[in-house]
This record gives structure tokens, sequence and C-alpha cells, in this order.
């Protein structure tokens, strides 16, 4: 899940982040902005040069960056653990921790001193501190002069990079399906504990395992403190780095943990079901009854965890969490507004299940329509559950790849519409354009960060429809762009 898991309490505890909540992704990185005219203005191949194209509007500077998720829109039951730093950066007193080695990177080595001093005034056990900070390295990822290698932007990201078809065609494989399908009948008795306790059914905790860790086969490489670490020195998201780093050490205090375990992903998610520290110490559960929660060797305290997560976030269990649909050639696409509409309302407008048979929801039930691809591809009508999945990264592709998933272990299969992989899609540098142009013709489509979430598709669809072009779907194809940069 990255880091979108921890984000909302973050904020709650004080801390901020830039952005607009409109969009799939809201940290962003000033930069210069004379660099990203540069940048934008070269446009894509097969358009009018965008060095002879005149922006009407310039851009702000500002373009997607730390990979980070908004927050889970969900207010989890559980009060936040205070782990948050004492006093801010370069406010440490005489640390009582032991002298540390240097790590070979001044930069590093002057943070680490610093920090650890704030967080034994903070309260945290001296010796875990040491313990916690001492291994730690400078990694390329964050910290390294190849921009190649460091590059932790969101739009990178494969939930973001790749067009859905392809993200869904590399998550959801036949192999994923069955195994998870075997997991699930190995598990059966765990399962029905699981089910029990936390109300959360066993194929949406067994897609969100598929997609985290392939069912717990790959769970990371890196060392969790290390890598946030990194993170904090690194700068752009120093302060939430810093609070993830004082919750693994309150694991360790805790007696959750040993400081050989913390192995995590790249941003420091760590396990089978990949929690953030912070979540892990809201969240995680000894569901096996050994005495740790141990979400790396542990597939019961693992499942159990995700399935209190979900359940905080507001999981219905024996709802679905989407269906896919049928409309008639002239159903008004502008409804796919993001809007949530009473199933009873979709079905006077026409809609039915594209699998044939009653809907399997009450029509009491609330859905958004929501089109991947635009008119012309895989139609779905979205209900909670949907949001829920958006807990652990806040990528719709994501989140739909986590219901194919859940349907997909159960013997289900879909989408069966065709996906238009004939469309031609917007480069980022197109989607900037896009999302400027918009904006300057008064369809706010949010920051200028190359990422067509959803706030850049409602702004389009707003577009689409005062200028009556059909069908307005809201979906970013080279033709939208062209008719966005025509208009007065």
């Amino acid at each position: 899940m990255t880091l979108a898991q921890t984000l909302e309490q973050f904020l709650r505890r004080g801390g901020t982040y830039t952005g607009g909540l409109s969009e799939s992704i809201t940290a962003y990185r000033q930069i210069g902005s004379d660099a990203m005219i540069s940048m934008v203005s070269r446009g894509r191949k097969g358009m009018c040069a965008m060095s002879e194209f005149v922006w009407k509007r310039p851009i702000y500077g500002v373009v997607a960056g730390a990979a980070l998720m908004t927050a889970c829109a969900a207010s989890p039951q559980t009060p936040v653990p205070d782990v948050s730093p004492v006093g801010p950066v370069g406010g440490g007193s005489v640390s009582a921790v032991a002298p540390f080695a240097s790590s070979g990177n001044a930069s590093m080595d002057s943070w680490r001193e610093d920090f650890a001093a704030r967080a034994v005034a903070g309260g945290r056990d001296a010796a875990i501190v040491h313990a916690t900070l001492a291994e730690i390295k400078p990694l390329d990822l964050y910290l390294g002069d190849d921009v190649d290698i460091a590059k932790t932007d969101v739009a990178s990201q494969a939930e973001f990079a790749k067009p859905i078809w392809d993200y869904v065609a590399s998550a959801v494989t036949s192999d994923r399906k069955t195994r998870g399908a075997a997991r699930l009948s190995e598990l059966t008795a765990t399962f029905d504990r699981i089910e029990a306790a936390y109300g959360v059914d066993r194929e949406a905790i067994t897609a969100i395992w598929a997609m985290e860790t392939n069912l717990g086969s790959y769970i990371g490489s890196f060392d969790a403190a290390n890598t946030l670490s990194n993170m904090a020195v690194e700068g752009r998201r120093q302060s939430f780095a810093e609070s993830e780093l004082l919750a693994l050490m309150k694991m360790q205090e805790n007696g959750d943990v040993s400081r050989e375990q913390l192995t995590s992903g790249w941003a420091g998610a760590m396990g089978q079901t990949q929690f953030m520290p912070s979540t892990f110490l809201t969240y995680a559960v000894d569901f096996d009854n050994d005495g740790k929660k141990d979400l790396w060797n542990s597939a019961p305290d693992a499942l159990a965890s995700a399935a209190n997560y979900l359940r905080a976030s507001g999981y219905q269990k024996d709802m679905p969490w989407g269906i896919e649909v049928l409309a008639s050639n002239d159903f008004d696409w502008s409804l796919a507004d993001g809007e949530d509409r009473r199933l009873s309302t979709w079905k006077s407008y026409g809609l039915s299940p594209m699998a044939g048979g009653p809907f399997e929801a009450p029509e009491t039930a609330y859905a958004e329509l929501w089109l991947p691809t635009g008119a012309t591809g895989p139609k779905y009508l979205l209900f909670k559950n949907f949001n829920v999945f958006k807990t652990y990264n806040r990528s719709d592709s994501y989140a739909f790849s986590v219901g194919l998933l859940t349907d997909g272990v159960a013997g289900k299969h879909g989408p069966v519409a065709i996906w238009p992989t004939e469309l031609e899609l917007l480069t980022r540098r197109d989607i900037m354009v896009l999302q400027d142009n918009l904006n300057r013709l008064g369809f706010d489509a949010g920051a200028v960060d190359g990422i067509a979430g959803r706030g850049t598709k409602g702004a389009l669809r707003r577009f689409q429809k005062a200028n009556a072009i059909i069908p307005a779907d809201g979906y970013p194809t080279t033709i939208a762009l062209e008719q966005v940069l025509s208009a007065d």
C-alpha cells in the first residue's frame, strides 16, 4: 500500500503536505517553472510543435513529485498513537544515544545526530534509537545523483504510468487468481475466524494479499529504518518519514518486533500486507496468539491485521465493490461525474448488469458510474468497498485490480467489455498542456502535474458538456486535447 494508509493519520497529528484532494495523488514538488515550461513545450510527436504553441496561462512550476498517495477517506476508529517528533529539525540537544559510525554521507550523519537527540527527548528509548539508526546508509533511490535511479515520483509508478489495461493485465493474472483460490481453501479455518472477528470478506483480504506481496511470496528487501531515514534526509517528506521512524522505535519498545525483522518495501511498508509503521501500531494484531504481531512470517497475523484495517476504513461485508454494466447508445455519459446515486436511480437510467440477471446489491445502495477508459471501454458501477480498497493505494487502477482479484479468486472473471487499446493516449507532457488549458478556460483541473486523475477528467467532462461534445466522458485522448486547444 506504500504510503497511502498513513497520510490521513499524519495530517491529524499536525503534519502537512501540498496538494489538491480532487486528484489521485496530492503531493507536489516545487521545481523551476522555466524548466517545466521548456519540458512541456516540446509536446508530442504528431502535433504541431509545442514551441509554436503559445500558452495563454503559465504553469506555476509545480509537478508531481513525492511518492505519496492521499489518505484514506474513512475515519479509523482506533486513536492514532502519538509518536510525533519533539522540536523542529535542527533543534535537538546533546543526545544520550551512543555515538554513530559515519554512514559515508555527511548530510545523513548530521540529520541522524539531530534526529536521535530529538527522539530521545521525545521519550524514545536511547538504546532502541541507536539500534534503529546505527546501520543506515545512503540509497541511490533517494540520494543518488543518477536521476534514472533516484526516481521516486508518483508519475513513474506503474499504477499511474501505465494504461489501465496494461496495469490490469500485469496485476490480475491467472496465476494470482488460481493461487489465491488455493490459499482460500488451505486457510479456510483461519478465514472463518477472521470473517467472524472483523466482518470483512475473505476474497477481498486475499486480493489485497495478492496485490501487495503476491500472497506473501515477496515482502521486500529493503530495511525499513534505512529507507525511511533516506526519505527524511532527501527532505521532501522529512516530517512524515521521521514520524514513521518513531513508530518503528515504538514497535520495538512494545516488544512487537525485533530490529532484525524490519524488512520492507522501498517506501517502508512492511510484511505480507505492507503496513507502514504507524499503521502497524494502530491495526496490527496477534491473531495466532503466539505473543507477537508478526506480519512478516505469520499469514494469520498479516491477514487479520489487513481485515482490521479494512473494517476501520468502512468495509461492507457481502456487498459488491463494483458491477460491470451495459448502457444504451444514447446514454448521457456526463453522468459518470463521480457522484453517488442510488442503484434504483441508475436502473431508471437504463443501466443493467453486464452478466445479466438482477443487480447483486440492494436498490438503496449508493454507487457511482466509472468509465476507466471512457465511453468506448468497460463501464462499472462502483460501490463503497471500491473506495475502501483505495485506502491502501489511491490509484483507481490499483483498487480496480483488487476488485477484479476479489472476483477472480471466487471464480468470476471481468471485465467482459473489450479495452479500447486503439485510442491514442496522452503523454505526461500532453496532460500538463491539457490541464493548463482547461484551467485557462475556467474548468478547474487542479494542479498542472501531468497526472490525469479524477480532477482532470472531471474538468474535461465539464468542458465537453459545455461545448456539446459527445461523448462527454472526460477521457483524455489526443482528440480531446485538440478540442481543448482549439477552444476560445
